[in-house]
């Protein structure tokens, strides 16, 4: 069955980097594109950013614009986010989704990232 298991989230000071990654299984993880999401208590999914199947197409929320990079490994089946220069307003607990052809969208389990001093 599909599985997208999210690492890497923490606490970390403003200022500060982390790199999340998304380990698929389930599907041939290279045809799909891969997005991260990202959500805070009382509010709806924000799509933070996307890349697609080949790794050659991305875009982003322009609030993490320059900041984050989303990028992936189709050998390991795993997708990634670099957040640098880290914001409080960056505290969420963040996601990794795919939609496939037939079957609709999957989510990870969320991986929590505070920002703060």
């Amino acid at each position: 069955q599909v599985q997208l298991v999210e690492s890497g989230g923490g606490l970390v000071q403003p200022g500060g980097s982390l790199r999340l990654s998304c380990a698929a299984s389930g599907f041939t993880f290279s045809g799909y594109a891969m997005s991260w999401y990202r959500q805070t208590p009382g509010n709806e999914r924000e799509l933070v950013a996307t890349i697609r199947s080949t790794g050659g197409s991305t875009n982003y929320a322009d609030s993490v614009k320059g900041r984050f990079t989303i990028s992936r490994d189709n050998a390991k089946n795993t997708v990634y986010l670099q957040m640098n220069s880290l914001k409080p307003e960056d505290t969420a607990v963040y996601y990794c989704k795919t939609r496939l052809l037939r079957s609709g969208d999957y989510w990870g389990q969320g991986t929590q990232v505070t920002v703060s001093s």
